[in-house]
């Protein structure tokens, strides 16, 4: 099979532009669905988030984005710890829940959600296609977020689960391939 070109016209170039037409752009970049935990037992915090990267295979970093002055970026500074929980496409619901505003803190917020610790206590969802287990290693405040560092000490992936993805504001599930 040979591949074929196919030239896409560009949009126009938009020079000015609203922070909703910045949103839409970024929304055209499917994303992994993380929920992110600092914390333990009472203190312990969990958020949904997309804003997640590896940084570096030696040492082995990766990087996280938190509203700055936010419970989130509080427990995670106080903590010096964070893990990524990375949903799987049955979790859905686990992501809508640490998205939620109103949800439980705390202990309470963990008391219906499958979960164990490893090297920082930081909660690590059970179900989840894969987990970070991280010490805090550094911290930069840019704009409206702090982007903290985490050196991860544990991991953990069941590769038998198929992630969950976010696009255009929308949960998705990968295909499986023809």
């Amino acid at each position: 099979m040979t591949a074929q070109r196919v030239e896409v016209e560009p949009a126009a170039a938009q020079e000015g532009f609203s922070s909703l037409d910045f949103r839409n752009v970024l929304g055209s970049f499917a994303t992994g669905v993380t929920v992110i935990t600092s914390g333990t037992d009472e203190h312990a915090f969990g958020m949904t988030a997309n804003a997640f990267s590896s940084l570096s295979l030696d040492p082995p970093l990766v990087l996280v984005c938190v509203i700055s002055g936010t419970s989130g970026a509080d427990t995670i500074e106080q903590h010096n710890a964070f893990a990524v929980n990375i949903l799987g496409s049955h979790q859905e619901p686990i992501s809508r829940y640490f998205s939620w505003k109103d949800r439980p803190r705390g202990e309470a917020a963990f008391s219906e959600i499958p979960h164990h610790t490893a090297v920082t206590g930081c909660p690590l969802l059970k179900g989840a296609a894969a987990y970070l287990d991280c010490r805090l290693a550094d911290a930069h405040e840019s704009g409206d977020h702090v982007i903290f560092i985490g050196e991860v000490m544990a991991i953990g992936f069941d590769p038998t689960v198929k992630p969950l993805l976010f696009h255009s504001g929308k949960y998705c599930k990968v295909a499986e391939a023809q």
